[in-house]
């Protein structure tokens, strides 16, 4: 047993019925170079058994305590039954980009049974040239991106030489109630003698901020006042689901060209595209928008569970209609946010969230859930994960594409994510049922708003084609 973080509780209490809190990773798999060996869900089944002992927050399960009296813990090394785990789906002819995308927004529409381990994954079958997918939804309050990706690897084939089996695993008994509450308190008096060293790391990010030389910017200082968009409402229960690819080296180039990051080129990208929808949306793109960046502060390669990151609060500015201005405020607009960041500390708000009371704080999520205004936090969230740089296989089977994406938040009905894998750019886009027409009209803007910068910058506006890839 180990109890839940705060941070890994918040993104548990922070669930409501039209906020699903469950990630998505979904991998695009190449059957046909088998050599006519089956490769269905059972053989998937087989191979998921074979590695659960590796894959450890597949095998937890949540345990609340009596009362509320601290936080849920999780058992684990429960049983896990994976023909309920593992499911099959079939998506809708010809098995396009477009059809997959709908069933991972039908699947992703459903929130996760909290009586079992909080993870399913779906065999999809029907794609065109033969290919399948699998579908992962796991719970955000087991892994952040990090671990994610450490957990991606350890379920794909990336090690050199044959990887591991077993057969079977040590189960751990339910624990009693009594050890519940007993374990709960010794955690409180834990917790308390924390709260000296959280207020001095507090007091020193305030001092920090309080001697900088520069002044921050007023958009940062005021992020309970985001601008008003299109995106901003009380989002329902339905998810839809878009995807695109671009090819890694063009965004390498650009960047370069740019002096610029990776990360800088994503969210230019991103403030170009969300230009032209609100455009669209609103009628005007005349004030930046807030978007949250989440930035980890453990980086171990071997963590694959538990959420050790911060959202940097980032200004978006769609208000700029020239591309090359939107990439250099970008750019300024990053530095300035991690400098405030990293000012007030990077684990402030994580160790707070250790105090904060699990029944109050489930309230007030769902409470926030039905009023129908804008987050007043923020405008988004807009992430950038950087993937395997090596081609993973599953049971053999090359997995050509890999595409993830994290939840919709309390009155924010999109979010973006990028996804590096090998030689893509992977852009992923989540939107509840009422924000978009269609999320495609986000993914088609930020290629468009791709070509734009690289036009602007004296580049090819000729993207290149990654075979491997999905049609778009």
């Amino acid at each position: 047993m180990k109890r839940l973080s705060g941070w890994d509780a918040v993104l548990l209490y922070s669930e409501a019925p039209t906020v699903h809190m469950h990630t998505l990773k979904l991998a695009v798999i190449e059957i046909s170079d088998l050599g006519g060996r089956q490769f269905g869900i059972d053989e998937f089944r087989q191979v998921i058994h074979g590695r659960l002992y590796k894959l450890d927050p597949f095998r937890y399960e949540l345990v609340d305590i009596p009362f509320k009296f601290h936080h849920p813990m999780w058992r684990e090394n429960c049983e896990v039954d994976l023909d309920y785990h593992v499911r099959p789906w079939q998506v809708r002819a010809p098995g396009g980009r477009r059809e997959l995308d709908e069933a991972v927004g039908e699947i992703a529409s459903t929130p996760l049974d909290r009586s079992r381990p909080l993870w399913e994954m779906y065999f999809i079958t029907g794609l065109a040239g033969g290919r399948i997918a699998v579908l992962g939804k796991i719970h955000h309050a087991l892994a952040d991106g990090v671990a994610s990706a450490n957990l991606l690897a350890r379920g794909m084939d990336l090690q050199p030489g044959p990887q591991a089996e077993r057969d079977s695993y040590a189960t751990d008994p339910a624990p009693a109630k009594s050890e519940l509450v007993r374990t709960a308190f010794v955690d409180h008096l834990r917790q308390i003698r924390r709260l000296p060293a959280v207020l001095r790391y507090s007091a020193e990010g305030m001092n920090r901020v309080r001697k900088a030389d520069k002044k921050l910017s007023p958009e940062l200082t005021r992020p309970f006042t985001p601008p008003p968009s299109f995106m901003n409402h009380m989002v329902d229960a339905t998810r839809r689901f878009a995807t695109a690819t671009l090819a890694l080296a063009d965004v390498k180039e650009t960047a370069k060209t740019l002096g610029v990051t990776i990360n800088d080129m994503v969210l230019a990208i991103s403030a170009g595209a969300l230009r032209q929808l609100s455009l669209r949306y609103d009628g005007a793109a005349d004030h930046p928008l807030l978007a949250s960046v989440p930035v980890s502060f453990d980086f171990s390669p071997d963590r694959v569970s538990g959420n050790y990151f911060s959202g940097v609060m980032m200004v978006v500015p769609i208000q700029l209609a020239d591309p090359l201005e939107r990439v250099r405020a970008v750019h300024e607009a990053a530095r300035e946010a991690k400098e405030t960041h990293h000012l007030m500390g990077p684990e402030l708000v994580s160790r707070w969230s250790s105090y904060f009371p699990p029944a109050p704080m489930e309230a007030l999520f769902r409470w926030l859930a039905t009023k129908d205004g804008q987050n007043k936090v923020l405008n988004l969230p807009i992430s950038n994960v950087p993937g395997p740089r090596e081609p993973g296989r599953v049971g053999g089977a090359l997995v050509t594409e890999i595409y993830s994406v994290g939840p919709l938040t309390t009155g924010s009905g999109i979010n973006i994510t990028v996804w590096s894998y090998v030689d893509q750019l992977n852009v992923s886009v989540l939107s509840d049922g009422s924000t978009l027409e269609d999320p495609h009209e986000l993914t088609d803007a930020m290629v468009d708003a791709f070509v734009e910068i690289r036009a602007a910058a004296g580049l090819s506006t000729e993207l290149t084609v990654i075979e491997s890839a999905m049609a778009p």
